[in-house]
């Protein structure tokens, strides 16, 4: 993992930070952290869970590592670190936050190339404007990407505003998950067609994101676009649970499959 350029302020308590290991003594851990240009100190029972015989079976000089931040002390500019604390999922999110913040910040260096700028001092410009609304700047990004925010609102020159919201509209996208289920749709009745018919477009009606259309001999694609699988898949199944439905009350049946 590599780290941003750092910021000037202290971090927040519980907030999650890349460290770069730099001491270890018999009962501690020192570390800088990265993203903040300062240092701070992990116990050893904050290490690992558990007893802990030989701390350097835990940790290694020069690695980098990602701690939760428990005391904050401004004056004495002590910070307090737990690396035993941080689960394996919250490492995965500060890596992709970190990889985020790079993006955004690979997006800065080429705004500065095309408006024949020091990229040092317009980072910094742009850092700043964001700062006074967003957590970082690729949050900022990622809002200016979702049509949720713009630059032109910042206190920001005019020529830099409409840069970073044109290269950040295209750049920032988010991405769209696509899913997709297939159907083999059977009906007895006597108005088999229109039955079925009538469960695919009680289907459309429920979410007119699906796109169902027909492939002959009785089977049926559905299709979705979204921003989040989760939250794609699920509006999938209400779908899917309206046809399951619809044609168990005219006495069809129906096999589902997915992709």
């Amino acid at each position: 993992m590599v780290a941003p350029p750092t910021k000037q302020q202290f971090p927040e308590e519980d907030e999650l930070v890349l460290c770069t290991i730099t001491k270890i003594q018999m009962n501690s851990v020192f570390v800088h952290l990265d993203e903040y240009g300062c240092g701070g100190m992990i116990h050893i029972s904050e290490v690992s869970p558990g007893r802990i015989r030989n701390i350097r079976e835990h940790v290694k000089e020069g690695k980098k590592v990602v701690c939760k931040v428990l005391r904050v002390n401004t004056e004495r500019g002590h910070i307090d670190l737990s690396l035993r604390r941080v689960t394996q999922s919250e490492r995965r999110q500060k890596s992709e936050e970190l990889k985020m913040e790079l993006k955004a910040r690979k997006i800065v260096e080429m705004i500065a190339v095309q408006l024949k700028q020091d990229k040092r001092a317009l980072e910094e410009m742009i850092v700043a404007a964001a700062a006074k609304k967003y957590k970082s700047l690729h949050h900022l990004f990622q809002a200016i990407g979702k049509g949720e925010a713009s630059a032109a609102k910042l206190q920001l020159p005019k020529d830099v505003a409409s840069a970073v919201d044109e290269l950040v509209t295209v750049r920032m996208k988010p991405a769209e998950v696509v899913i997709k289920r297939r159907f083999i749709i059977q009906s007895y009745g006597p108005e088999g067609v229109e039955d079925i018919k009538a469960a695919l477009q009680k289907a459309v009606q429920l979410n007119s994101a699906v796109r169902i259309s027909y492939e002959g001999a009785g089977r049926y694609k559905a299709a979705m676009n979204g921003p989040e699988y989760k939250a794609t898949e699920k509006l999938m199944q209400q779908v899917t649970d309206t046809i399951l439905k619809e044609m168990e009350k005219k006495n069809g049946s129906v096999e589902v499959m997915k992709e």
